[in-house]
């Protein structure tokens, strides 16, 4: 559990980092899909640049894909001069001359784990793109990712005129108000897609959504899993003392007492289950987090609330698995006990 939430988890921080970033108030785009959403007509642009509260607008093409000996990148086209340029620091070599410029920018993560420096070649689908720079990008994904001009995107992946986020900024001191009734307006001229405020994009998308209903739903059977392994533990335990058991009775413990006996064995049972568990879950996270495979394309979530969450289960669960096996050495009889 704490594994696989923590990856998910740590998934859309990543994507909430990025956005605060580069930042930007509001995005549109066409999220209800997937994780990566569907392309629109970059056209959407003028009319949105036109709304009140509008202070600046940006287009963005982005693709996940497989580069090389990567399994997986990102790959962010931007619009030239857009502000989403503004926060990279160069660290080595230059940025990109103008939008027309056939090459491209890595973040710092990208670059190693691609094996690039400034100088090299990228290939991005059939085109051999050189490396002109080194930056970065202030988060995770941003230091993760290829970047590229919008223009010089749209002609690799065949995908003229098309992206599939446009990204706002609205002037200082904006009301929480105003940004809501700018989404209204966007989505009146754009009504298939959405505008979200930008820090809610990643809470109220369908696919990051089926994604952490997933790693919840492997975690609760993997819970099931415990909860009848841990009972079958209490089971031969109580079956091994039944003679034990026996003598408490006959010397006059009362059945609740046997049973708070039980549940209370069961309890720590799942109590260091669940610290182990503990440990061994945050060990996963960072091997899987330090993958090539993962790698800068998300930010394992090491949280210590998800941490006490997974050992309440862990003791939870002991609870529930002793019920039976405490119950049933409560039914026991003295004389019975003391002929086994």
């Amino acid at each position: 559990m704490v594994t696989l939430v923590g990856m998910a988890s740590g998934y859309e921080k990543g994507i909430g980092k990025q956005l605060d970033a580069v930042g930007i108030d509001v995005v549109v785009s066409n999220m209800s899909g997937g994780i990566m959403p569907k392309t629109f007509d970059e056209s959407l642009q003028e009319k949105v640049a036109a709304l009140p509260r509008v202070a600046e607008t940006t287009t963005v093409l982005m693709r996940m894909m497989s580069v090389e000996d990567a399994p997986i990148m990102m790959i962010s086209g931007r619009e030239w001069g857009g502000f989403i340029w503004d926060q990279m620091k160069v660290l080595e070599g230059r940025m990109l001359k103008d939008g027309s410029e056939k090459a491209v920018v890595l973040g710092t993560l990208a670059a190693e784990l691609l094996r690039k420096k400034v100088g090299d070649t990228v290939q991005i689908e059939v085109e051999e793109l050189p490396v002109v720079g080194i930056v970065d990008g202030r988060s995770m994904v941003e230091n993760g990712t290829i970047f590229l001009s919008l223009q010089v995107m749209q002609e690799i992946s065949g995908e003229e005129g098309k992206i599939n986020f446009l990204d706002i900024r609205v002037p200082p001191n904006t009301s929480k108000a105003e940004i809501d009734q700018l989404c209204k307006d966007i989505k009146v001229i754009f009504p298939e897609g959405r505008a979200m405020v930008a820090n809610e994009v990643v809470g109220t998308s369908q696919g990051f959504r089926v994604v952490r209903a997933m790693s919840w739903s492997t975690s609760l059977l993997a819970i099931i899993v415990g909860v009848l392994g841990v009972m079958n533990t209490m089971l031969m335990t109580v079956f091994e003392r039944t003679h034990e058991i026996g003598i408490l009775l006959a010397v006059g413990w009362r059945r609740r007492r046997i049973v708070y006996m039980v549940l209370c064995e069961s309890a720590l049972l799942g109590l260091l289950g669940g610290i182990v568990g503990v440990v061994l879950g945050v060990l996963g996270l960072i091997t899987l987090g330090a993958s090539p495979g993962i790698r800068g394309f998300l930010e394992p979530d090491i949280n210590p609330k998800l941490m006490l969450i997974a050992i309440a289960i862990a003791v939870v669960v002991g609870v529930i698995s002793g019920l039976y096996p405490a119950w049933r050495s409560s039914r026991l009889t003295p004389s019975l006990a003391l002929q086994n």
